[in-house]
């Protein structure tokens, strides 16, 4: 995390793509899904919908995305979407890297291809057109019946995460991620330490579990954008913003006070090395039992208790993200989205499917596979407990309760997001490696910023 999107260098937090070493292969989890009895369940409810769902049959629509788990939970029920529409879909799914490089240069040149895609830089596909406005769209009876597709099942946040300035919507939120702390049960209960609520109690048991063999507490701190997620979490919680009235925000003194505690942490409770601390140097330590707590995205909960890859999966615990006294937590929080391309020549099709796509009875089938989804229905059903875990799940659920949205919003869809972050995560470096004072490193890393807002 978001953010904190990746665009085109490191690898992204967001594909956390069970492994981009897995690129390709669908989740185990799909293995064993009982996919009659949920088609056969789904088949049903799509009968319920007012909505001809042969109404575009023989058009063909190309999906485009990364390996993601909402590829790979997505990709398996593409002959059901078939059978209901008569549309054929043709995937093309690759690296993140590769995918999120190629796609702006594919739509900077006017294609009509493809005609879906998973997409993060929101901002900038507005700016350029290259999104389909959607609000027509929903308003088309002959296309949607939005008793049927109940948006108030969707999470709050995904319910005004689309929404841009103007009223208009561009995209269909698809998965959903929030920053959660996770714990090492049996490290802290060696010492007999709680799971800490508040960031003072996060310093001080950090502190008590170091040992020479197992770090503190594991965050990203590397002078990347894309390691901004934990970082942010404590600006928001402080009461900061990262961005406010289209100027950089983080010389705040809400923000300076949230980079100093950020800092103190790691410095002090943090692993060797931290300085270069991206998402998979986080999950790898904590997979591993070298720290005994971590705090990164939501979406890592899979990994950390699959007993395949993580040693550490019967005693991790998942926990709401830390809060100041008398303030409740506010951590970052993001959705991918997927959106249709303001040049497809299949527009009404492509909107069907994500409709599709994004309905209840299809995400309680990709929930059923593990995939943290945009409905509360797919949240609280039994299959994605046990598929995501029942503690992960609710730790998850309630960090993205109590999220703000708009301050996430206002950071991952600003034309100038990744500079930005760039920035702020420079000073974050800087405070962590103990270069510079939290006020000295802000003040200059908000300067640079609001440098590249101006231009």
């Amino acid at each position: 995390m978001a953010r904190v999107a990746e665009r085109s260098r490191a690898p992204s937090r967001r594909g956390f793509v069970k492994g981009l070493g897995a690129a390709g292969v669908v989740l185990p989890a799909l293995a064993t899904l009982p996919r009659r009895s949920f088609a056969e369940d789904a088949a049903a409810n799509y009968a319920n919908a007012k909505i001809d769902w042969k109404q575009f049959a023989g058009q063909t629509i190309t999906l485009a995305g990364a390996i993601h788990p909402w590829s790979n939970a997505i990709t398996p029920l593409l002959p059901d979407f078939t059978r209901l529409t008569g549309i054929s879909v043709v995937t093309d799914f690759q690296l993140e890297t590769t995918f999120l490089g190629a796609l702006p240069i594919k739509l900077a040149r006017g294609s009509n291809m493809p005609d879906v895609f998973m997409f993060l830089t929101y901002g900038q596909g507005i700016s350029e057109g290259w999104l389909e406005p959607l609000n027509a769209h929903y308003s088309d009876r002959s296309l949607t019946d939005l008793r049927w597709y109940d948006e108030s099942d969707l999470l709050k946040t995904a319910r005004t995460f689309p929404v841009w300035t103007d009223g208009e919507r561009y995209a269909f939120p698809i998965t959903s991620e929030a920053v959660t702390l996770f714990v090492n049960s049996d490290a802290l209960a060696a010492k007999n330490l709680r799971v800490p609520e508040t960031f003072e109690e996060l310093l001080a048991t950090a502190k008590a579990a170091k040992t020479n063999e197992m770090s503190g507490i594991a965050m990203r701190a590397q002078a990347s954008g894309n390691s901004s997620p934990a970082a942010m979490s404590y600006v928001f919680s402080y009461g900061g913003h990262m961005v406010k009235d289209n100027k950089a925000a983080f010389a705040s003194p809400e923000a300076i006070a949230a980079v100093a505690m950020y800092g103190e942490t790691l410095s002090q409770a943090g692993p060797v090395g931290v300085g270069s601390y991206e998402w998979y140097h986080v999950l790898n330590d904590f997979l591993q039992g070298r720290t005994a707590m971590a705090i990164d995205s939501s979406v890592l909960a899979r990994d950390i208790s699959d007993p395949a890859k993580s040693r550490v999966a019967n005693r991790a615990g998942f926990a709401a993200f830390p809060h100041l006294d008398g303030r409740a937590g506010n951590p970052f929080m993001s959705h991918w989205q997927a959106c249709i391309n303001g040049k497809s020549r299949n527009k009404r099709a492509a909107f069907l499917f994500l409709l599709w796509a994004t309905s209840r009875p299809t995400s309680l089938r990709t929930a059923a596979a593990g995939l943290a989804t945009t409905r509360l229905s797919a949240w609280s059903s039994e299959a994605f407990k046990q598929a995501f875990g029942p503690q992960a799940a609710a730790a998850a659920l309630t960090n993205l309760q109590n999220a703000d949205v708009d301050r996430a919003k206002a950071i991952l869809f600003h034309p100038q997001s990744r500079p930005i972050q760039d920035a702020f995560m420079i000073g974050v470096n800087e405070v962590v490696s103990g270069t510079k004072s939290a006020k000295d490193a802000m003040t200059a890393a908000a300067e640079k910023a609001n440098a590249a807002i101006r231009g």
